[in-house]
């Protein structure tokens, strides 16, 4: 492809609207053009590195024993509404409806569609197990779309399923694809790890993701550096550090004037965070709960979602505290009738806490649970934290920001039973149909793929996901010898099998040298007036600093060595 002919331009400045780097660049290069937030063009050069991408998915799938197929976007929303996920989906799934006046919903994902495909064409036992996928196009109504690529409103995902008689061999097919998502990461040439993750709102009992680690990353990812473990926050459980025993004291109310959060309570006290139970009120599908943690935590929204089983989870505004009577800043569950109550298990590791007395400028001493209040569910919703000791080997946690490139599901008979899908056995009888499921955002790995490879100059793209493979410079294009010397070099290039971008213009070789690095194909080679002198070419990696002179006749080798092709 010349450079002379290619769709899209290069901009010399940063685009003032974008904050990571994967989306500063990919516009900056003109591999993307944004219609509306969260929505974008994919231009020539981002186009071919994600059929690149999606060839070595394809063919991992292929290979873990999966079949391809194709399933629309628009389905019946009767289905979701069935599975209860129209709900659980909220503002987040686009809906509509036709001329019929039959509700429809662009699909998010498509569990709902594929175990009723599923259920029409599994006749027997016979017919398990199966792995099917596509790679097609889904919709999500993202509140913030954001980071170009990364968190958007179109996107396009392969999503696999697996369909397994038992628990057995839904491991193995688990495994499988488990080992396909290595394979396919690491011949996109990044380096990303799996951790434990919460399920959301796909469901199951259990799910991991695959995360790039990247400073820009918006998830943030718990790792143990001694045994392992490592879990996305929302998901992650440490060890939680019991207090010293003390014996139960009696209850005692002490004034506090002006005392309105933990912290203040703490110094007024002269007490660390750790001896004080703190209240916060949500809104769970509109009912008040009182939520009461340990005053050196912090509230997981999302293990406290699970805990409620809520679709719709808020922080409860001041006013609707104040209409159930409740007094902000010295509230606590104490003596409270008719509220709903959800405690952490930190209320277990300590005595004689200090908490709110529910009355203006006072607070109790010495209370203990549960002899002084109960809660209506007790369970670990705490946030991890840097420093936590690991929930497997009490060693030291640390975190990490990181993008999610992957996530599967073990979601069990979760589908099965809500659409009957089940399979008869040997001697006829029947069984719901074990599944998981498994997906990857396409273009969320290549925006992670630059997240992860690039420097102050531009992209530095791995090998097997570039847009071209070789980016050919002729400077002083507009010289004859030069001219005749780069195009006779392209052609090798082309006949050799090499995909090569040639910046054929007459534009200047700082202009080119710029475009080259922000483009960062792998390999560089410079035709010049300069190098033809010497009867020579210069060849450079782009993720290198050093370039080797060759004969022109060496070249190709040059090329294929570095590449190792």
């Amino acid at each position: 492809m010349r450079v002379s002919k290619m769709f899209g331009k290069t901009q010399r400045d940063d685009p003032a609207e974008a904050e990571l780097p994967s989306h500063k660049l990919m516009l900056k290069a003109g591999m993307i053009y944004q219609a509306s937030a969260g929505i974008y063009a994919y231009l020539p050069m981002a186009w071919r590195s994600l059929r690149k991408i999606e060839r070595i998915i394809r063919e991992e799938m292929d290979a873990a024993g999966g079949q391809e197929l194709r399933m629309p976007a628009l389905q019946p929303r009767e289905i979701w509404q069935q599975s209860g996920r129209d709900a659980a989906y909220g503002p987040d799934a686009f809906r509509l409806q036709d001329r019929r006046d039959r509700q429809m919903l662009l699909a998010p994902t498509h569990e709902e569609l594929l175990t009723n495909i599923v259920k029409a064409n599994v006749l027997s036992y016979r017919d398990l197990p199966l792995i099917l996928y596509q790679i097609q196009t889904k919709f999500r109504d993202e509140p913030r779309p954001r980071g170009g690529l990364i968190r958007v409103r179109e996107f396009d995902m392969k999503d696999a399923y697996s369909f397994d008689a038992d628990d057995v061999a839904f491991d193995a097919s688990y495994q499988a694809m488990v080992q396909a998502y290595k394979n396919i990461y690491a011949r996109c040439g990044l380096d990303a790890i799996m951790v434990q993750a919460d399920s959301g709102a796909i469901g199951g009992k259990d799910s991991h993701e695959f995360i790039l680690l990247a400073d820009s990353g918006e998830d943030t990812i718990v790792l143990c550096p001694s045994c392992g473990y490592a879990a996305n926050a929302e998901k992650a459980a440490v060890r939680k550090s019991p207090l010293p025993a003390e014996e139960p004291a009696s209850t005692e109310e002490v004034a506090t004037p002006g005392v309105g959060t933990i912290e203040e309570l703490s110094e007024f006290l002269d007490i660390p965070s750790a001896k004080t139970l703190k209240a916060v009120f949500y809104m769970a599908d509109g009912r008040l709960s009182v939520i009461v943690i340990r005053g050196d935590l912090e509230v997981n929204e999302i293990k406290l979602h699970n805990a409620l089983d809520a679709t719709d989870l808020r922080l409860a505004s001041p006013g609707e505290v104040k209409e159930a009577g409740i007094v902000a800043g010295s509230a606590s569950p104490v003596g409270l009738d008719g509220v709903h109550v959800v405690a952490d298990d930190s209320v277990e590791l300590g005595a004689n806490f200090v908490v709110g007395a529910n009355k203006e400028g006072h607070h109790l001493k010495n209370v203990n649970y549960p002899r002084d209040f109960t809660a209506d569910i007790l369970t670990d919703i705490a946030l991890a934290a840097e420093g936590d000791a690991c929930i497997d080997c009490a060693t030291p946690v640390e975190t990490r920001r990181g993008i999610e490139v992957g996530h599967v599901f073990k979601l069990g008979i979760l589908y099965s039973e809500v659409f009957d899908a089940t399979f008869p056995d040997q001697n006829g009888d029947r069984h719901p149909i074990s599944m998981g499921c498994y997906g990857i955002g396409v273009g969320r790995l290549l925006a992670a793929a630059i997240e992860q490879h690039h420097d102050d100059r531009g992209m530095i793209f791995p090998g097997p996901i570039a847009p071209f493979d070789v980016h050919l410079l002729a400077l002083n294009a507009d010289n004859e010898d030069v001219a005749k010397a780069a195009e006779a070099l392209y052609a090798q290039l082309g006949e050799a099998g090499f995909e090569t971008l040639f910046d054929d213009r007459t534009d200047t070789a700082g202009v080119k040298f710029n475009d080259a690095d922000l483009l960062g194909l792998p390999i560089r080679v410079v035709v010049s007036p300069r190098n033809l002198k010497q009867d020579v070419v210069e060849i450079k990696l782009r993720s290198s600093d050093d370039a080797v002179t060759v004969a022109p006749d060496e070249a190709l080798g040059k090329i294929r060595e570095l590449l190792g092709a």
